[in-house]
């Protein structure tokens, strides 16, 4: 697949580049934006229970339990009820197995979909046009792997 978009994305792809074809830029502040404030969900698969069961020490029921919710028949990561992730204390307690839809954050394709949502973004993210530069095929494989979790 060498192109952005998806039925889910459209305007992220077309057969011509997309409009951050030369790249962009973005690098974590680790400032918790992302992951506080505002309710939503935390999409996790199989694999990634196991990996963050498992980097917490302790078994996939007792995980489910006290970490997942169900939501539309997936499951996500508990929000307390002001919209903070679970996961988050002063930072991210589970950053280097964070779930992919957090590994994939801002490269998302509502993000991605034209420069004025990207521009959107900064009002939220500190983090976006400063730092690293990701290239168009870092930002395609992302979304790729991002998208494709679940089937």
């Amino acid at each position: 697949m060498d192109n952005v978009k998806s039925d889910k994305n459209k305007g992220v792809q077309s057969s011509t580049l997309p409009w951050f074809k030369e790249g962009l830029k973005f690098e974590c502040q680790r400032c918790g934006r992302c992951c506080r404030g505002e309710p939503g969900v935390i999409w996790v698969n199989k694999k990634e229970v196991e990996r963050i069961s498992s980097f917490l020490g302790i078994t996939q029921d007792a995980f489910a339990k006290y970490y997942l919710r169900s939501f539309n028949g997936w499951c996500s990561l508990v929000e307390y009820g002001n919209g903070d992730c679970i996961m988050y204390d002063n930072g991210c307690k589970i950053y280097d197995v964070r779930p992919c839809q957090c590994k994939a954050f801002p490269f998302w394709g509502s993000n991605l979909e034209n420069r004025s949502e990207w521009e959107k973004l900064k009002n939220t993210c500190p983090g976006v046009d400063k730092g690293k530069l990701h290239t168009l095929k870092d930002i395609q494989d992302n979304l790729k792997t991002y998208e494709g979790r679940f089937g």
